[in-house]
């Protein structure tokens, strides 16, 4: 709940300091005072709109997320709106953003207004008659569990294969152009340095007579080995050296014979068409290492390719078990809706009579296996569409799904603010409204603007809201209520008339509220 708040220059006011307390709150005041005004202030207090007031600040219970928002909790939350140069957010003095302020309250607070649909979503009469099962069976909310988990990881993977199924519509071009990659390397079968010896090998070959006519021509040195070692020895010089280099050179030349004699058996051709195959091989691909590496990497996505069928079939099999399993649970939830549902519908039915509304009609349509089931709950007020309905039924139909939602409600269900809920309405109308307001007031903080003497005098709480110079706000006692009941009956000039019904009206909500 709000506990406190404070305004500070907006508009028509000055300042103003309010302290709540839980229950239905009411504001009046004549036309122009400033109660929208203040209103919105509250709501722009905790992020969610936007006025150019020096300071809103509220005051709040509600507990936040330490670890999502990184601020810490206090025993009192104090949400600050506060304006100079631009508007800056705070909770707890630590500064955030509007953003991260209004996630925090739209989960404690809501502002109930025409563009809002959200009560009539069929997810949420879905979770209104879940939530009225549970109170009965305890084991519905464990199957509704069940069932969200189930069909999270269901989702899950269906859309795994989905993108598998999506990917095999391409399968048999990756598979194939991977596989002729791998083939017209393996054709070659290249190996690294390969093409340095075949370049050689083709120097050698295009000076092999050449060398042979060289080697041949210098062997005739050999003949005169002898008359060397004799003119050493005549000369008393050590030979060794002499033998030594001539037997290098025997060997030298011996061994390049025998490379050329090889050579003979090597066709020039294959040796070229090789380097020209290696040659293709290094422009594709940068090298011949280059081009096993590209190999390998083929190879690999050609196995996650078989692969990919494989957790194909395995995702289908369980996509096959979890719709069975789904299929269980969704019918067992199913079966307790069917039961439930006319119930509920009665209940509605009798806060739509006390809200001089039409009856409404609930349906159950099977839909679509979503997190909730296959069930879609159909709301209608005897045919009319919602957008077909006129701003007080719409209001006063919301008003009936939320006492609905009350009777099943365990913990308090946070702020509701209602502009205006009585505009327009008869006085019997107006009461009805006030009593499913103080009805929802079991659960719910509510602040109400009214210009109805019925709602006024259900309040809990009733602050004037008037103007002199400046708009003023104050909390009214059962004297001064009486008096601004009276008012609003008979305008400025308060007529005994008014007073006397004022009065008997204020007393009869007291003695009904506590019987």
């Amino acid at each position: 709940m709000i506990e406190r708040f404070y305004l500070k220059e907006f508009l028509t006011f000055k300042e103003a300091q309010l302290e709540f307390k839980p229950g239905l709150i009411v504001f009046t005041g004549p036309s122009g005072s400033g109660k929208s005004i203040l209103m919105r202030s509250i709501l722009a207090s905790v992020g969610l709109d936007g006025v150019d007031a020096s300071v809103c600040e509220s005051s709040v219970s509600w507990q936040m997320n330490e670890e999502e928002h990184g601020i810490d909790n206090e025993s009192i939350n104090v949400f600050r709106h506060v304006k100079k140069e631009k508007i800056n957010y705070f909770i707890n003095n630590q500064r955030t953003s509007k953003s991260s302020m209004e996630s925090i309250s739209s989960s404690y607070l809501r502002h109930l207004s025409l563009k809002d649909y959200s009560d009539f979503d069929p997810a949420s009469l879905l979770g209104l008659l879940d939530e009225r099962i549970a109170l009965m069976f305890p084991e519905h909310r464990t199957r509704l569990q069940a069932h969200k988990a189930k069909f999270l990881e269901y989702k899950n993977v269906r859309d795994e294969l989905k993108i598998i199924e999506d990917q095999e519509k391409k399968l048999t071009e990756l598979k194939e152009f991977a596989a002729y990659e791998i083939g017209k390397i393996d054709a070659i079968k290249p190996t690294v340095g390969e093409d340095e010896a075949l370049m050689l090998i083709k120097k050698q070959l295009s000076k092999k007579e050449k060398i042979e006519e060289s080697i041949q021509a210098a062997q005739a040195v050999f003949g005169y080995e002898s008359h060397v070692a004799h003119a050493l020895g005549m000369l008393e010089v050590e030979s060794s050296f002499f033998d030594d280099a001539m037997n290098e050179l025997r060997s030298v030349f011996e061994s390049s014979l025998e490379k050329l004699e090889e050579l003979e058996e090597v066709s020039v051709e294959e040796v070229l068409d090789r380097i020209e195959q290696l040659s293709e091989l290094k422009r594709r691909y940068g090298g011949i290492a280059e081009a096993l590496v590209y190999r390998d990497q083929k190879a690999k996505e050609l196995e996650s390719y078989e692969m990919i069928e494989h957790s194909k079939g395995d995702l289908s099999q369980r996509i096959a078990k979890l719709t069975s399993e789904l299929e269980v649970i969704a019918q067992e939830l199913s079966k307790k809706r069917t039961d439930e549902i006319s119930t509920s519908l009665e209940k509605l039915n009798g806060y739509l009579t006390m809200l001089y509304l039409r009856p409404a009609s609930l349906g159950i349509e099977t839909v679509e296996h979503h997190s909730q089931g296959v069930d879609r709950i159909v709301l209608g007020l005897e045919g009319t569409k919602l957008e077909k309905l006129s701003s007080g039924e719409f209001n006063r139909l919301r008003l009936a799904l939320l006492a609905l939602r009350v009777e099943s409600m365990e913990e308090q269900g946070g702020v509701l603010m209602l502009d205006e809920i009585d505009a327009n309405l008869s006085g019997e109308e107006s009461m009805s409204v006030a009593k499913v307001l103080r009805h929802l007031a079991r659960c719910y903080q509510i602040f109400v603007i009214s210009h109805q003497p019925q709602l006024t005098s259900m309040g809990e709480q009733h602050f004037l809201i008037y103007k002199d110079n400046e708009s003023r706000v104050r909390e009214l006692n059962d004297a001064e209520r009486i008096e601004e009941i009276a008012r609003i009956i008979s305008g400025e000039g308060i007529s005994e008339e008014a007073k006397g019904f004022a009065k008997e009206l204020f007393e009869r909500v007291r003695t009904e509220n506590t019987k």
